[in-house]
């Protein structure tokens, strides 16, 4: 069975026989791929009246543990944007009452982001449809497929240097 880049690949095999195209067909399918990923997981987040960053953010602070809080700092980290961006986002839940934004005790100029009582409960309300929805997702490979592709995905980042969330 074929895809989109299949179709890509054989143009430039036809075309430029003397550049082997390989590197194109899985860059290009990560990134079909990320974007069709992308575009079902909006859809489910926003049939909970979120964001993919919103959700991101509660899951980051849902999985740091009580009283699941973190420095803006760790958010800017994990998110990977700007402290701009993240301030952003931070007014943006708190105006939403899914955030808290307290000072900082052990330096007066950050500030630490809190779930709310109503941020908690919405992210644990989310989190089992959240991976049973990725599951139907990748419900085309068998569990083997699954991991080799986990390994190889694992493998590809920790060779691009993400191997931490900061």
């Amino acid at each position: 069975m074929g895809d989109a880049v299949d179709l890509l690949l054989d143009q430039w095999r036809r075309e430029r026989p003397d550049v082997d195209p390989w590197p194109m067909g899985v860059v290009g399918r990560v990134s079909r791929l990320a974007k069709l990923l992308n575009r079902e997981l909006k859809e489910f987040f926003a049939s909970y009246g979120l964001e993919h960053w919103e959700f991101d953010v509660l899951a980051t602070l849902r999985r740091s543990g009580p009283p699941y809080e973190l420095a803006a700092g760790a958010l800017v980290k994990a998110a990977m944007v700007t402290s701009g961006a993240i301030t952003n986002r931070i007014d943006r839940m708190v105006a939403k009452g899914l955030v808290d934004r307290l000072p900082d005790e052990g330096d007066r100029r950050s500030v630490r982001v809190r779930l709310t009582d109503r941020g908690l409960a919405l992210v644990d309300e989310m989190l089992a449809p959240h991976v049973a929805n990725e599951e139907r997702l990748l419900a085309a490979l068998d569990p083997r497929d699954r991991d080799h592709l986990a390994d190889a995905l694992r493998t590809l980042l920790a060779s691009l240097g993400d191997t931490t969330l900061g």
